[in-house]
């Protein structure tokens, strides 16, 4: 709310038995980040009827654990600099697979699990795609095989609620390495690499309607059920696949599998002269700049585009998005755009902002540190999420810096519990902590962070942004991921996090920013998504009503990641008000 109210008043957990399921959780997760799930679904279940008090809440026993739980929490971040065994997921590319103790939450799961099973890393262990009697007869089955009690394999066949196929599962123990008992789930269930159907039409000339005949019966199908699924005749099916037959020089459906399945293995054999990690595409190295800033702090940027170009200050979220896809990056050099990217207080190598600093004001002056120093005036600013405080504080404090604003998929400040409640969980979880609970938020996000870094970034990031249909298929474009996965560096790397400034950021943007916005003067455009979770449409046409001098413009198909899904939009947007300076 941002209404003012007395600081005394304050909410606590009643109930010594949700204070105490709530402390078991932060146990859990501080000796495994993996249970994070675990403990958001409790804490939301607890906490959330805390808000509609729209107080603060303040539970001296809860921060008490917090506290301890963090020193095991420190524990765990620093073993994670030591060499960690190979994951047995690794090693599993085209059938789906999955790592279980046979709790509530679901420990790893390969990519053929995620999409064969709709299942994911920390997911719930009730998502898996049977009944519930299979899922517990399961349960009972990883829980002895990880303990080691009875068999080392046990074999079982479960019949799939959304294919109604039997599926084969193979439960083994995880040897060592894991800080709980695992056992590994192998099943018979088989998904096609992404891009496998380019290498099966090239490495045997077939059309693609013949690529489709051979995944059907890769995986399984029965021709009648390929012939349904295409809205073709069984004998037509039948026709296809002699034709599939004929040219790769197979004689029956069961050989032909063994041949795909050969080729599939050769496909995924790593490239040895490959680096390891995420591919980084054809984005280009973008040297970090630095100086020193007026307090004596070291400020960083990276810059592209046209270097003599309209001046454009980029501001990267809190998940610190520096890059732009590549396409965008080149684009802005054609469209004669300089985009300056400073790299905020706090994250990659830009130093943290003085203890107890004013984080808005202390954000505002590195921009303005940044844009004197190179001699930039009326820069076009394009924030993103809640960066549009900073962009909206600067053009007030220092007119001469900004001549307009072009935000892309923008948070405006919340007002009610019940537009908290309208966002996607993780989302939630964060941004509603950071208002009703911000001394629990830092255990909170370092847990975060812990798991990110344990999944790795992309696992996160589908794990997080999952509830967004359109952020997934913008994340799925092999740009758009290089971008974010190098990016977000500044903000999390294998040995480095910025889990404090990401704090601060999440804390900032949920004080009360509205006066702020009240005082903009230059004109500003918010480009948002209608599957934005962060910020729902119903949201924002509510909270946009409260400032008519903000243009808000709808673009459909688009979330949080509209900027890398839509950017020659907001380029053009970007030109438009250039022009509108320039009258």
């Amino acid at each position: 709310m941002t209404e003012s109210r007395p600081s005394t008043t304050t909410a606590t957990f009643a109930d010594r038995d949700h204070r105490a399921e709530i402390v078991e959780r932060l146990y859990d997760v501080a000796v495994d980040p993996i249970r994070l799930e675990e403990l958001l679904e409790v804490w939301e279940g607890r906490a959330a009827p805390l808000r509609d008090a729209a107080i603060p809440l303040e539970d001296p026993e809860i921060e008490a654990h917090m506290a301890r739980a963090t020193v095991f929490l420190d524990r765990y971040e620093a073993m994670q600099g030591e060499e960690t065994p190979r994951s047995p997921l690794a090693d599993i590319p085209r059938s789906a697979a999955f790592l279980s103790d046979g709790g509530a939450a679901l420990h790893a799961a390969n990519r053929p699990a995620e999409l064969a099973f709709g299942i994911r890393d920390g997911g719930p262990f009730a998502a898996l795609p049977f009944e519930e009697e299979d899922r517990t007869l399961l349960a009972g089955v990883i829980r002895r095989v990880a303990a080691r009690k009875g068999e080392k394999v046990v074999t079982l066949r479960i019949r799939s609620t959304v294919t109604g196929s039997p599926v084969i599962l193979r439960v083994t123990p995880v040897e060592g390495g894991a800080a709980r008992p695992l056992a590994l789930v192998v099943s018979t269930e088989l998904v096609w690499p992404e891009g496998f159907a380019a290498t099966v039409q090239e490495a045997f000339g077939l059309t693609a309607a013949e690529v489709e005949i051979v995944r059907g019966v890769t995986l399984g199908l029965p021709l009648r059920d390929i012939a349904e699924a295409r809205g073709r005749s069984l004998e037509t099916v039948r026709t296809q696949v002699r034709s599939v037959l004929a040219k790769t020089e197979t004689h029956s459906q069961s050989e032909l599998v063994r041949v795909v399945l050969g080729l599939m293995d050769v496909a995924l054999l790593p490239n040895p002269g490959a680096a390891a990690g995420p591919v980084r595409g054809a984005l280009e190295a973008r040297p970090l700049r630095e100086i020193r800033g007026p307090d004596g702090r070291r400020l960083t940027w990276i810059e592209f585009g046209d270097p003599a170009g309209a001046p454009v200050l980029y501001m990267h979220l809190d998940f610190g998005l520096i890059r732009w896809p590549a396409s965008a990056e080149r684009a802005a050099a054609a469209r004669k755009l300089r985009v300056i990217v400073p790299v905020r207080a706090g994250y990659g190598k830009t130093e943290a902002l003085p203890r107890g600093a004013d984080h808005l004001a202390g954000v505002t002056r590195d921009y303005a540190a940044i844009l004197d120093h190179l001699g930039l005036r009326q820069a076009v600013v394009v924030p993103l999420g809640a960066d549009l405080r900073f962009a909206i504080n600067l053009s007030v404090m220092r007119p001469d810096l900004v001549g307009g604003i072009v935000g892309a998929a923008c948070q405006l400040p919340i007002r009610t519990a019940g537009q908290y409640d309208r966002m996607d969980k993780w989302q939630r979880f964060i941004l509603a902590n950071a208002r009703y609970a911000p001394k629990v938020l830092p255990f909170l996000v370092q847990a975060g962070f812990s798991l990110a870094r344990r999944l790795g970034k992309e696992a996160f990031f589908r794990q997080v942004n999952g509830g967004s249909a359109a952020d997934m298929e913008t994340f799925s474009q092999a740009e758009v991921r290089a971008a974010i996965l190098e990016g977000s560096d500044v903000c999390m790397a294998k040995k480095w996090s910025a889990h404090a400034a990401f704090t601060a950021e999440c804390i900032g943007s949920e004080k009360d920013w509205s006066a702020v916005v009240r005082q903009v003067k230059v004109p500003v455009v918010l480009l948002q998504g209608d599957q934005d979770p962060q910020s729902p449409v119903q949201t924002i046409r509510e909270l946009a009503a409260e400032y008519p001098a903000l243009e808000v413009r709808f673009l459909p198909g688009t979330g949080q990641l509209l900027l890398f899904a839509e950017w020659p939009q907001v380029l053009e947007a970007v030109e438009a008000m250039q022009a509108r300076q320039n009258r």
